[in-house]
């Protein structure tokens, strides 16, 4: 169990890799292609139609091949994609890449945040979630070397060596993984053999369980704004800061690496604390970091960078984490594949809308559009917390 946990820890550094990439990449990626740069949001609509509808149905996959052998193809899906982004000759081949590395990123996604869930405490689903920080903080880092040149491509090229790397390990890692599945197997066997009846799982009973609605729409305005930190964060240095698209890729790198910092963090804390005051406590911490980012001085841009990253920290993981508390163990797969689904849906929608306004108006909004996506955070939450039957 130890050694399939530190299996899944490493594969969640490779579904943070590509995260970062296109946000800290488009600045000069769209001058190469010769688009606008509000571009970036129908591009980031392609990775919304890919990985949040793998999640919808990553749950029924998950189920039929194994947790092992649907990751470890998604992680080749991954590496493959970001290989035909490195050696696009247009936005068309960026956009097959993208779509590829999309529907493997949805499946992993899912698949390990719900095998986690259901089989380690808190701790550890704030942990994985703090090796996925480690991915998108190396990213930036990596692509800054490149852009120096302003050679994008070569830092995605670089980042899809990594992915390889990484998919063999899991692939190796398959027997463990086999174990797992038959356990599971087994007693999904014996649990359904004891009932009577076993009630369909289906789409009209998830969404009537109570707060599963609103719970996805709180996570779908947290990945609102973490979604729009990553893509437009180093638009908005750039264009609001004067920042060059190396500094602000460096930059960005902050950011992620607060989250990573949070993670590690909130998943000490949640020994002692439970995930609805880790997700309250995060939230805090953000709307200082989003304070700290609107004052137009290099100090407190700093500090908000990292606070920002520090206050998305706990809210994703502990939001999926208290699935099977909140829900029950027999829907968690399908509910943690809507939770992602549906908030990645939300999330890459409001983007979209940001980068065309941002664009059209100026970039120096974006500290209060974020004000406002944590507000609705908070919201959300406790009306969930108020409809949530079990105690989280």
């Amino acid at each position: 169990m130890i050694l399939l946990l530190v299996v899944i820890y490493i594969t969640f550094i490779s579904l943070g890799l590509p995260d970062s990439l296109f946000g800290v990449a488009w600045p000069l990626a769209h001058v190469d292609f010769g688009l606008q740069e509000s571009f970036g949001s129908v591009y980031s609509v392609i990775i919304a139609l890919c990985t949040g509808g793998v999640s919808f149905f990553a749950g029924p996959l998950i189920k039929k091949f194994g947790t092992g052998l649907v990751t470890a193809i998604s992680v080749v899906m991954t590496a493959i994609g970001l290989l035909v982004i490195s050696f696009s000759p247009n936005i068309y081949v960026m956009m097959l890449g993208s779509v590829i590395s999309g529907l493997g990123a949805g499946a992993i996604d899912t698949g390990l945040n719900n095998y986690v869930s259901l089989n380690y405490k808190a701790i550890h689903m704030n942990w994985l979630h703090c090796f996925w920080g480690v991915g998108v903080t190396i990213s930036p880092l990596i692509m800054s070397v490149f852009l120096k040149d302003g050679d994008w491509q070569a830092g995605y090229r670089t980042i899809s060596y990594i992915q390889f790397g990484i998919s063999l390990i899991v692939f190796a890692s398959l027997v463990l993984w086999r174990k797992y599945d038959k356990k599971e197997t087994e007693e999904t066997t014996i649990d359904t053999e004891t009932k009577e009846s076993a009630e369909k799982i289906t789409l009209k009973r998830i969404l009537l369980t109570p707060g599963v609605i609103t719970a996805i729409i709180s996570l779908g305005f947290y990945c609102s704004l973490e979604f729009l930190m990553g893509t437009w964060g180093a638009s908005f240095l750039i264009n609001a800061r004067g920042l060059s698209a190396d500094k602000a890729a460096q930059m960005v790198s902050l950011y992620y690496g607060g989250i990573m910092l949070g993670r590690f963090i909130s998943g000490i804390v949640s020994l002692k604390v439970n995930d609805r005051n880790l997700i309250r406590g995060g939230a805090g911490v953000l709307l200082f970091g989003v304070i700290m980012l609107a004052i137009p001085n290099t100090i407190t841009l700093y500090i908000g960078m990292v606070a920002i990253g520090v206050g998305c920290g706990p809210i994703f993981p502990s939001t999926l984490h208290a699935v099977p508390e909140r829900f029950g163990k027999e829907l968690s797969a399908h509910i943690t594949g809507y939770h992602m689904g549906g908030a990645y849906a939300i999330g890459f929608v409001m983007q979209v809308v940001f980068g065309y306004v941002a664009t059209a108006t100026t970039f120096a909004i974006t500290p209060y559009v974020l004000i406002a996506f944590v507000a609705l955070t908070i919201l959300m939450v406790e009306i969930t917390n108020n409809k949530t039957r079990r105690s989280i």
